[in-house]
Parts: C-alpha cells; structure tokens; sequence
C-alpha cells in the first residue's frame, strides 16, 4: 500500500511546530519533483527564530483542475505509552497504524501523495496541485506565507481550481467549519513583597474587565445572532484564560494576561465583540492584541461542486465541523471543503493512530477525484 509506505517515511519526521520542519519539505519536495510536479518553495522565519518552509506543486496543463492542501507539523507528545518504539516511529498492527502524526494530517498528504503516484502525468487534461503548510496547528502563518508569496498558489485562485483540505473527516464530506478569534489583554502592575503595600497587583486591573468578558461569553451562550444549529455545538464556544505566572503568594502580581478564543460560524460579524473588547480595555489602560484570526470555511452543500465530490464518497451527504483549518486563511478559493481519512478523535491525542483501511480508502477516493476532474 502506497500510501503506508509514505506514512511511515512521513512520521519519522518529528516535526512539532516549535521545531523546523525544513527536513521533511525537503523530502516532500524530492517525492513531487520524482512524481513530475514543478515544485515552489515558500521559507520563512517564524516569531521564535525558527526555519520553516511551505511546499506547494503543480503538474498537467493550465485551466481548472484539483488542488489538495495538507499541513507537515504536528502537536507536542506530552506522554507516549504504546508503542514502545515512540511517536517518532511508525508501528503497525494488523489493522492500524501508530505515530504523531499519522491521523492529523500526515495521513492526508500520503492520500495525496499516494493517489498523485497512481496518476500519470500524460492523462492529465487538467492541472494537479499539492500544497504543504507548515504551523496549521499554531494559528497557520504558513498558509498566510502561502497566499502572499506563492506563485502556484496565485495560479489555483485565478483558475478557481477545486480544493480539498485534508483533515481527518473519516473520508466524509466537510462543507463548512468554524473560524477563530484570538486577543490578548495584559495587565502590567508592579512586584513587591505584599506586606509592604508598595506593589501593584496586576491583576486588579483585570477583574472589571473580566466582567466584560462575562457578559459577551453569556451573550454567545444565549442570543440567537450567534446560534448555527449547522454546527455542534451550534455556539462559538466562547473561551478564556487568565494567568499571572506568579510563583509566590507574598508577591504582588508584575503581569497579568487574559486570553479570549471565540469560533465564529459563517455570516457572523466577528468585528463588534473585538471593538467591544478593544475599546474596554483601552479604557481600563489595559494592552491589548489580536493573536489570530481566521474565518470560517463555507461552501453551499447544494452546489454541483459538493455533491459531485460526495456522489464519490460512501456517504449520503456532507456535514460541518466545529475544528478549523487552514482554508480559515484560503478564502478566495470559492469551491473547497474538508476531506480525509481517519477520525478527528484520534486527532493530538496519546498512541495516535489511523486506521490501515482508511489509508487505501483515502488514497482511491483521492485517485478518483483526480480522474474526475482532471483527467
């Protein structure tokens, strides 16, 4: 099974997101450019100092073909129990196999991979695009890189090309998912020894603003303009942190941050809880920034596009969920849904694994739909 056999090559990467993966697009590159893709690569410096790099490739003619995208870095492993061999190598049992990794997503790309193989270049009428992100998992500045820097990116948004992202769906058709919104607020006080009176607890400053804070996540828990019975939950999900890294009970707190994360479903307007937020703590002479923002992902279920990639599938219909991608950021791609095997519950957990028959799945349903449309 081909597709196997690039997964097991794929996870041997360790590439968590705080790390480079430099090494595994250089290995990405070297498969497209053996599968007769004209490869581009897109490298960046992300905000810690680290190497990263984008791989995107093109092969058949020019016009409207199909354009999957994946991602190459990976979650931390926090714990590993089984297999002993460790998330960094691939380890099989009869009908799974074990790795970080192997279900989010690097099981997608060797679909990919695998169904590009199958695929000869001279039955191509149509091109045939791979693009792989780095930092999916760690608010998608990859992909942000890609839409500004790609040439062969610009050329699938021109042509309008049909695009899969590759997530785990259990090969199921995804037509829409949330988006997010990050913000940060940090209250700066002053350290001293709480017996003194001479610090400034900063987290005092926080305490009105959290109420704030409150009222908005009871406003998306409740009012109607922020329900989608599409999605569930059918709420954004409002979440928010609080932490002042104090070490001691006797000091007076020097910093305090807030973090607020709402999911925003199609049609929403997410810019009046940000000016609310925005404005509230700018009162309260608070800092605040927006860490990420991504929009939801949509295309009309009911459209030709959809349903001729469901009428592919072993299912009856398409479905939404609540998780994002990286089509948060691909936003001029009109016609693109969410597709690939394995199960978003095997997704970041301890022992991930994917299951053997999805793998073959996948790659045939990606082999199919590179013929349907391109060949």
């Amino acid at each position: 099974m081909r597709s196997l056999s690039y997964l097991s090559e794929l996870i041997r990467f360790p590439t968590v997101s705080s790390d480079s993966n430099s090494a595994v697009t250089d290995q990405l590159q070297h498969w497209l450019n053996q599968l007769a893709f004209e490869t581009e690569r897109v490298d960046y410096t992300d905000v810690a100092g680290v190497r990263k790099s984008c791989i995107v490739g093109r092969k058949g003619p020019s016009g409207c073909g199909l354009a999957f995208f994946g991602h190459s870095d990976v979650v931390p492993v926090k714990s590993w129990s089984f297999p002993p061999a460790g998330p960094w190598e691939p380890y099989e049992t009869e009908d799974k196999v074990y790795g970080r990794g192997s279900c989010d997503m690097k099981g997608s790309v060797a679909c990919m991979l695998a169904a590009a193989e199958a695929t000869r270049s001279e039955v191509l009428k149509a091109p045939l695009f791979i693009a792989i992100t780095a930092d999916e998992e760690v608010g998608m500045p990859g992909a942000m890189k890609l839409v500004e820097q790609s040439v062969i990116y610009r050329e699938i948004v021109n042509s309008q090309s049909r695009s899969i992202i590759g997530e785990p769906t259990l090969l199921q058709v995804v037509y829409a998912h949330k988006g997010g919104c990050a913000m940060r607020i940090t209250s700066h006080g002053r350290a001293a020894h709480s017996s003194t009176g001479l610090g400034i607890n900063a987290n005092v400053a926080l305490i009105p603003f959290l109420s704030v804070v409150k009222d908005l996540y009871d406003e998306m828990e409740s009012d109607a303009r922020w329900r989608d019975e599409r999605f569930n939950p059918p709420t954004p999900t409002m979440n928010f942190t609080v932490n002042d890294n104090n070490g001691a009970l006797n000091i007076t707190a020097p910093k305090s941050t807030c973090i607020v994360y709402f999911r925003p479903m199609p049609g929403q307007n997410t810019s009046e809880p940000i000016r609310r937020l925005r404005d509230t703590a700018e009162k309260m002479g608070l800092q605040f920034e927006i860490m990420f923002q991504g929009n939801p992902l949509f295309s009309d279920p009911e459209s030709a596009f959809v349903q001729e990639i469901v009428a592919q599938t072993d299912y009856d219909s398409s479905r939404t969920v609540a998780y994002g991608t990286d089509g948060a950021i691909f936003t001029e791609l009109k016609n693109i849904v969410v597709l690939g095997p394995g199960s978003i519950e095997q997704a970041h957990t301890d022992d991930e694994w994917i299951a053997k028959d999805q793998l073959q799945k996948g790659a045939d349903l990606f082999e199919r739909l590179i013929r349907h449309w391109c060949a």
